[in-house]
Order: C-alpha cells, then structure tokens, then sequence
C-alpha cells in the first residue's frame, strides 16, 4: 500500500479502468492501482479530481486530504460508512470523564517524553567521541527531559480536569528543553530561530511544520479506521474544528518519525531551500514526502515482532479504541529505539 502526492498546480486526477492516473494537459504525471493505493494528498491548488475518482476512494475506504502549502490539513474526504461506529465513539466520550481519560492523557505525555529522550540518545550516539561539547548538550537536555517524565509520575487526581493544565504545563517545558539540545546538532547555515508553529518561514520549522502535516494525515486515518472520533480527545483542549483525539495520538510519532527525518536530511548536506513566501519549494516538499514514506515504510521493534511504522500507527490506534470500550486493560504509548 502506497500513497498518491499530487502536488502539481493544475493537474487531473481520474480513474481509468482499476487504476487512478494522474495527469497535466496530455502528460501523465502518476499511475497507481487502487488495490495499492493507501490515501491521496493532494498538495497543491488548482488540482481536479472526477466524481469517479471521489466515489471509488470513498468505496474502499481511501482517504482524500488536502494539504495547505505550508503541510496543514484543511479538509478530508472519506466514506460515511467509516464514522458510522456508534458503541466506540459513545466509549470515547464517556472515557473522557472517569479513569481511562486521565490514563490516555497521561500515557500520551508519557510516550512523547520517551520518545524525546530515546531521539536525543539517537543523535548523541555518534557523536560522543567525535564532538563531545555537542554529545554533553544532548545528554544534559535527555536527563532533564527524564526528570519531567519522573514529575508525571508525582500527578494525582481523580478526574482528566483536575490535571490537564499540569499535564500541558510539563509537557511544553519538556519540548522547549527538546529544541533546546537539539539545537547544537542542526547546521548554522539553516538559520534556525528556535522551534515556531504556525506561520514559520525559516527552512527548518518550515520542513518540520510540512512533516507534521503529512504524519498528520497519517493518524487521522488511524483513528477513523479504528473507528474513534478524531475530534474527541483528552490531552488537547476541545475546540470547534480541532481535531483534539489526532494531535493526541500523534505526539507519539512525532520524533521518531517527522523530527529523525528532518535532521538526517539536514545532517545530510541536502540541497533543501524556501520560496521568497517562506515556504518549501516544490523540489523540496517532494523529497521530505519521499523520505517520510521510507521512513514510515520501515521496521520497528513492537509487541514481539518487527512491524512497519505505518502498520503501528494503526495498531495503536485500536489499541486506543478496545482501551475506550473496556476491551483492554490499559493502554501504553509506542516509544521508538534508539
């Protein structure tokens, strides 16, 4: 299973025969059998789908996103069937005010602390004895990071409510540490100002806002194939038109996913550049796609086995579902190796 990435202005995408092509005037730009196909993400404007197209993704269960030009996702087109899972979304939203709410909250802060440590040691590992100054940072940041992870452990209450400011407190000192150590291993030359959300402009908050917006894609997926509710979650405040629940589950992959990529490509000396607006170009935002996809494509130690990061994703994700309707004890964030 693969995904489709138009991200050509203007191009056409129709189905012919089992097939889906991707075209621009007469030139063909993209041809992927449905039976292989995972998702389309179309970013870029002026892109035109036919009704055909639209209805067979719909059928099988393919989700159609779009993508700003910055990575943020704007809307998704996906089959009604899938929202049609009744029992789970009820358990859902009921876990939100007893025990399994605070657990969910707490276990996703969790596994985005471990994870931050685990790619901290990542980047550290090689580079003990060729720049200690550089290995010292990295350590020092993982060890604070750790005492955050301890400070978890220390929250009481009965109730999600009675710890969520806490809960969001501890966990934006320990990515403002994260960024912090990571710092010293990300080239002067890219001009990093520090770590920037929304509106960032410089290239390296620029490929990781992009990176986050594709991953997002990713668990948002999950989570309707495991049939939750994307805008029902526990740690994330619940806003209209927030998906709370996805960017929950997606503090779980971030770094070992979006983040890891990032700076192997930078660490790499890639040719990787923004527009005059700020944003990637388009040579740019197609090799980080190319490279998110290998990255998801590749293998992981979990539950025994070795299984492909993608196929986790959508494991945890009903992980998090038979948790919500009592099906499973608890539920523990993935934490990648190092």
């Amino acid at each position: 299973m693969e995904p489709l990435i138009i991200d050509q202005f203007g191009a056409f995408v129709r189905k012919k025969s089992e097939r889906i092509r991707v075209e621009k005037q007469k030139d063909l730009l993209a041809e992927i059998p449905l039976l292989d196909l995972e998702q389309v993400l179309i970013a870029s404007g002026g892109v035109s789908l036919s009704s055909d197209v639209i209805r067979e993704c719909a059928v099988r269960g393919i989700p159609i996103t779009f993508l700003s030009a910055r990575g943020t996702p704007y809307a998704t087109v996906i089959s009604a069937e899938l929202t049609g899972t009744v029992s789970t979304r009820r358990e859902q939203l009921l876990a939100y005010y007893d025990e399994r709410g605070l657990t969910l909250a707490k276990a996703f802060v969790r596994g985005k602390l471990a994870n931050q440590v685990n790619l901290l040691r990542y980047v550290a590992k090689y580079r003990r004895a060729n720049d200690p100054t550089a290995y010292e940072q990295l350590r020092l940041g993982w060890l604070e990071i750790q005492d955050a992870d301890a400070e978890l452990e220390r929250l009481r209450s009965d109730e999600l409510d009675g710890v969520r400011s806490a809960l969001m407190g501890l966990e934006g000192r320990a990515a403002q540490r994260y960024w912090q150590a990571l710092k010293v291993v990300i080239p002067a030359e890219a001009g990093w100002p520090g770590r920037e959300h929304q509106g960032a402009t410089d290239l390296v908050n620029s490929l990781l806002n992009y990176g986050y917006g594709m991953l997002y894609s990713q668990v948002e997926r999950a989570i309707i194939l495991a049939g939750l509710d994307p805008y029902g979650g526990f740690l994330h405040v619940d806003r209209p038109g927030k998906p709370s629940l996805t960017l929950d589950l997606i503090e779980e992959f971030r770094q070992m996913v979006v983040d890891r990529t990032v700076l192997a490509l930078l660490g790499r000396g890639v040719d990787l550049k923004v527009d005059e607006a700020g944003r990637l170009d388009d040579a740019t935002r197609k090799l980080l796609a190319e490279k998110l996809f290998e990255r998801l494509d590749s293998e992981e130690p979990y539950e025994g086995k070795r299984h492909k990061l993608r196929t986790i994703i959508q494991s945890q994700a009903r992980h998090l579902a038979t948790f919500v309707r009592r099906e499973r004890p608890g539920y523990r964030a993935w934490v990648g190796r190092w």
